[in-house]
């Protein structure tokens, strides 16, 4: 995907799914596009990583459907009341909606097809094919570079957030590894402090070496490459924008 499409073709597909993901509320709909996004990351060969983010991630799932089938609206009662009249204090009290279990299931497919999503993105182009692609689409080049520069801190982040993790390691420190949930939040602070002192320094780094070289004298700028967009590239826009149309169509059916 990241080879075959025009820079401006992927920026505008995960507009229009970003857009599309918050607009969808009928769980078949949804539930389709977190498959066609599955079917774009496999296209696009991303890995799946994040294993140790599976256990967390369940929590997460368990607890949305949980809230939402207990809290969330409806009429439709799959148990009720959820403690029996004899049940001291709470007796007759709580239910389980159909409805609200819909609704909970349609929250995780919105997260996950966000999960999905931004890799198309950050993990198919560089962030200097996503600054070319951000201003052929007639965004000013100086924007393009705020925005890309985001894209190229994240690695940074991560990068320094293991030194400083290694260096607490170094000095017996095994909190992040072997510590509980609350003395992992406690040392968060011995964390983050380092890493944003050190983010405040590369910023202003960063601005002084681009002072140096007069960056956005100039109204436009010039581009070492500079695709134009193929019949391919149309191709998918048009393909996406019908599934769009029609996945607005069947969730406005399915109300």
């Amino acid at each position: 995907m990241s080879v075959k499409l025009h820079p401006s073709t992927v920026i505008l597909l995960v507009l229009l799914f970003s857009v599309l993901i918050f607009f969808v509320d009928e769980l078949p709909v949804a539930a389709g596009l977190v498959f066609l996004l599955l079917v774009f990351r496999a296209a696009a060969k991303i890995p799946f990583r994040g294993g140790k983010f599976i256990k967390p991630l369940s929590m997460l799932v368990f607890f949305m459907i949980v809230m939402q089938t207990l809290l969330g609206p409806g009429e439709n009662y799959i148990v009720t009341p959820l403690f029996p009249p004899a049940f001291p204090l709470l007796g007759g009290m709580g239910s389980l909606k159909w409805e609200g279990f819909i609704l909970g299931m349609v929250i995780i497919c919105r997260l996950a097809a966000l999960m999905l999503l931004l890799p198309l993105l950050t993990g198919t182009i560089s962030p200097h094919r996503i600054a070319l692609g951000l201003t052929c689409l007639g965004l000013n080049y100086r924007a393009a570079f705020v925005i890309t520069a985001a894209f190229n801190l994240i690695p940074v982040f991560t990068e320094d957030g293991r030194t400083i993790i290694d260096a607490q390691k170094l000095r017996g420190m095994r909190t992040f590894e072997e510590g509980s949930v609350f003395a992992k939040l406690k040392a968060y602070p011995g964390l983050v402090v380092p890493l944003v002192l050190g983010a405040m320094r590369k910023a202003q780094a960063a601005g002084t070496i681009m002072d140096s070289r007069a960056f956005g004298v100039y109204k436009t700028r010039t581009w070492l490459e500079k695709p134009s967009m193929k019949i391919h590239d149309f191709l998918m826009l048009a393909v996406c924008f019908i599934f769009a149309a029609l996945s607005v169509w069947f969730n406005y059916l399915l109300k």
